[in-house]
């Protein structure tokens, strides 16, 4: 490495926080931003029904599911830094665009396409965090970050309110795109290349502390001892994001099922994600004291204990704090699946592997609603799909579990 490129290195790395978590706040924005502006377009001229509607929100995951595994990889080859810019950019022209979609085709092609660039953000931003994180601080690092998809998240629905009536829905994705013009900037004049990476790459004499970056990053997840922990690592992620997406979903009328009122039922979907936040806060900490193994293994199994306790239908302020504790433990789970898997990879594949583990997890992303909904067909949601969900999480305690060796000190 330069002495050029070394200090402006040393002066962008207090970036690196601020500037990854504004992009998964972007990212947190845009991904939400559909499930915001869907009630709008199925009363729109586009002849839109909720089947069709639900095609559209799939196909958007899918473009996430396929960015994420494509541009990890990317990342690993030609950069967090391009690679991050290249991201953002894309995905704010898309959105952008998807204001003036004259149908639904293109707005689903638009959803498909910003949503390879959605899908990319995560993993480089985990990356780049786990890289400039102190000292057994990645952990905390990792969860930090991740509030920003909840912000970003708030921010759609906070502004979904005040928007859509004045301006319509197509007003969302103009203000979902709007940041892009200060945050692209900033990326560009501040956001530094990652030590690691360069340091895997050759740049330098002390790129002998660390293994050559290897031609075909995605063969790397399957060689040396890794094959193991990506196969443990993709079956965690797949029950995490299966109960992330599935609770959220169907939280609200699973409990109408069991006899709550709507109003209860909503005000349950806002404390499961207060827990959330409060997981993110709590659980960095305890995996930085912990290690991350032990703490992803620990959150899961609460989560499948809390999960099994809201099958009991408890009186008062005791259902409130039972699904409180589940999504401390549920959604701040799979956030410490992401720390471990930074940790656990050497700097030349991080990427790739974050990229996988978020893209394949996504499967369980579209599984869940489907299967919350399958639940409730059916006329079983409550309880069986407490036993279910707390099921899923006891796998995903059991996969991670076995993880073993390899990596950094977790």
């Amino acid at each position: 490495m330069t002495t050029e490129s070394a200090a402006r290195t040393q002066v962008g790395a207090g970036w690196v926080r601020p500037l990854c978590w504004a992009a998964v706040a972007l990212e947190g924005y845009d991904i939400v931003v559909l499930g915001v502006v869907l009630p709008s377009l199925l009363r729109s001229d586009w002849g839109l029904d909720p089947n069709s509607g639900a095609l559209i929100s799939v196909v958007g995951l899918l473009g996430i599911m396929v960015g994420a595994l494509a541009i990890g990889p990317v990342a690993d080859l030609i950069g967090r830094r391009r690679t991050m810019l290249l991201t953002v950019v894309g995905f704010s022209v898309l959105t952008l665009a998807c204001a003036f979609a004259p149908g639904p085709e293109v707005f689903g092609l638009l959803r498909f396409l910003a949503g390879l660039g959605l899908g990319g953000v995560l993993p480089v931003a985990l990356a780049m965090v786990n890289e400039y994180a102190p000292p057994g601080g990645s952990g905390s690092a990792t969860t930090v970050l991740m509030t920003g998809y909840h912000v970003g998240a708030v921010a759609t629905a906070l502004l979904g309110i005040a928007v859509i009536p004045v301006w319509g829905w197509e007003a969302m994705f103009v203000l979902g795109a709007l940041p892009a013009i200060v945050l692209v900037p900033l990326l560009w004049r501040f956001l530094p290349e990652s030590v690691d990476f360069l340091r895997a790459r050759g740049a330098g004499a002390s790129a002998a502390v660390e293994a050559p970056a290897p031609a075909n990053p995605v063969r790397a997840l399957f060689r040396d001892g890794y094959l193991r922990a990506t196969v443990a690592f993709w079956v965690t992620s797949i029950m995490g994001l299966l109960l992330v997406y599935g609770l959220n979903t169907w939280l609200p009328q699973i409990m109408i099922s069991a006899g709550y009122e709507l109003d209860a039922s909503l005000a349950l979907l806002l404390t499961l994600n207060a827990g959330a936040v409060i997981g993110l806060l709590v659980a960095g900490r305890v995996a930085d004291r912990i290690g991350t193994r032990l703490a992803t293994v620990t959150w899961f199994a609460l989560g499948a204990l809390f999960l099994a306790l809201l099958s009991v239908r408890l009186p008062g302020i005791g259902v409130y704090v039972s699904v409180l504790l589940a999504g401390i433990f549920v959604f701040s789970a799979q956030v410490l699946c992401y720390a471990f898997v930074g940790q656990h990879y050497p700097a030349a594949v991080r990427g790739t592997a974050l990229g996988s583990v978020s893209g394949v997890g996504r499967i369980g992303a579209i599984a869940g609603p489907l299967i919350g909904g399958a639940l409730l067909t059916a006329g079983i949601a409550y309880p069986w799909g407490f036993y279910i969900f707390a099921g899923v999480a006891a796998v995903g305690a059991v996969s991670v579990a076995a993880v073993v060796g390899g990596g950094r000190k977790a």
